[in-house]
This record gives C-alpha cells, sequence and structure tokens, in this order.
C-alpha cells in the first residue's frame, strides 16, 4: 500500500497533498521538528523527530519504500528515497527520479558551490505560485493512480 512521507518543516504543500491522500485513502506521515499541529484524520501521522540536523530527513530515508511517495525540496532526501524505491515530488509537481536525480544533485552541488566562493551570489530561486501548487496537485494525482495501479 502507497504510504506519503512529507518533509514538513517548510513544505507549502502539506494540505494539498492530505487532499489526495485522504480521496484515495492513503496513509500521509508529516515528519517534523515540532510546530505542526496533529490532523484529526486517523490517515495522518504527525511524527516528530529530535532537533538536529537532518533528522526528519533520516527517519523519512529509512521508512520509504518503494511505491511510496516523498514530497520535499531536499535533494539530498530526494536521491536517498529515489534509491530506496520511492517516488519523489518537489512542492512545484516536478518529479525527481531515477532518470533526473543525478543532474539534479550535481546542480545542487554547484549552485551550492557557487553560492559560497561569491558573497554577491545569494539569495533564494523565484517565489512558490499558484501555478506551482496546481501543477503539484496534478502531478501528485498522477503519481498516486500510478503507484495504486502499479500494486
Amino acid at each position: 500500500m502507497t504510504r506519503i512521507y512529507i518533509d514538513a518543516d517548510a513544505c507549502p504543500v502539506k494540505e494539498e497533498a492530505k487532499r489526495v491522500a485522504a480521496r484515495h485513502g492513503l496513509e500521509v506521515f508529516l515528519v517534523s521538528n515540532g510546530g505542526i499541529r496533529p490532523d484529526p484524520s486517523p490517515l495522518v501521522h504527525l511524527v516528530v523527530v529530535s532537533a538536529g540536523p537532518d533528522e526528519a530527513d533520516k527517519w523519512i530515508a529509512e521508512e520509504i519504500g518503494p511505491g511510496d511517495i516523498c514530497v520535499t525540496s531536499d535533494i539530498p532526501l530526494a536521491a536517498r528515497c529515489v534509491e530506496a524505491g520511492g517516488t519523489v515530488l518537489r512542492p512545484d509537481g516536478a518529479p525527481l527520479t531515477a532518470r533526473n536525480i543525478g543532474e539534479v544533485l550535481a546542480t545542487r552541488d554547484l549552485m551550492s558551490d557557487l553560492r559560497s566562493a561569491d558573497p554577491f551570489r545569494q539569495g533564494g530561486g523565484r517565489p512558490f505560485s499558484k501555478q506551482d501548487r496546481s501543477r503539484f496537485l496534478d502531478s501528485m494525482e498522477r503519481l498516486v493512480q500510478a503507484a495504486r495501479r502499479g500494486a
């Protein structure tokens, strides 16, 4: 049975992911260091990990398996999830798969090196938009349906 894991600390699409999961009767695990309110749905589980760098990532990477879906912007976590056989969806709706995770990870590392070498090259990407949210909902629905067909 497909499960959905959400790297919940800074995820802008928690509600959308929970809505798709509820429609299909899937369990959702909101993994965080704290500060997230419990959900009344019996399908939504709040997992509070200890404070510290990457504790939520470690928990998700240990739990995810084939057929499961992880929602995260964290590229190293995404790579670990893909390696474990899971599917990864970024909050903007972009899927990360075995075919593209190497390139995405290399680009992330390159950009990190460039930012550290040039103090004037700072800042993040573009702001999260309504189109990103819509793209996420569409991608999540397709991934869930594909996972259910494959089960």
